[in-house]
């Protein structure tokens, strides 16, 4: 398997069933008269990120993950979305944007210097496949996972074949 379908195609798998949690969040608001700003501000513990905030980071982690291991520019993406149709947009741009990448892109990628901010104002250095498995798998998954979850939480009918895409 090449480093391209190793990492794109995880990265395009979970953000497709991001889309379709998006959606049937959004149906389940209006079948149950819920104001959609539940959902959307829901968070786990009062110190986490709200669901928003989740899918927006899953996102940025996707894109400036696979822009770091191909050597591309890294893209910036303000974080506006505050409705459900705001965020379907962001996790269809993103998936329309990794569908711009080439395999030859990461050829040889994971054993390339990736170099990644770490804290405010600190950055890190990895080989890109250390820089996949320790930073932006677990970041991506994490935030992934936690939408997830707090839809579940709030009495979304989904579970884990909604979050793999294959329901």
């Amino acid at each position: 398997m090449s480093f391209y379908d190793a990492t794109v195609s995880a990265y395009l798998q979970i953000l497709t069933s991001l889309s379709g949690l998006l959606a049937k969040a959004e149906a389940h608001c209006e079948a149950k008269k819920i104001q959609p700003e539940v959902l959307l501000n829901a968070r786990l513990y009062p110190d986490m990120y709200p669901f928003t905030r989740q899918i927006q980071l899953a996102c940025d982690f996707a894109a400036k993950g696979t822009a770091r291991l191909s050597h591309t520019e890294v893209p910036s993406t303000p974080d506006t979305e505050t409705t459900f149709a705001e965020l379907r947009q962001r996790v269809s741009k993103t998936i329309d944007y990794l569908k711009t990448f080439k395999p030859e892109q990461f050829e040889g990628g994971d054993a390339r210097d990736v170099t990644f901010p770490s804290g405010p104002n600190t950055t890190a250095t990895l080989k890109g496949q250390d820089f996949v498995n320790r930073v932006s798998f677990p970041n991506f998954y994490f935030h992934a996972a936690i939408a997830h979850g707090l839809l579940r939480h709030n009495g979304v009918e989904i579970g884990k074949r909604d979050f793999l895409g294959v329901a």
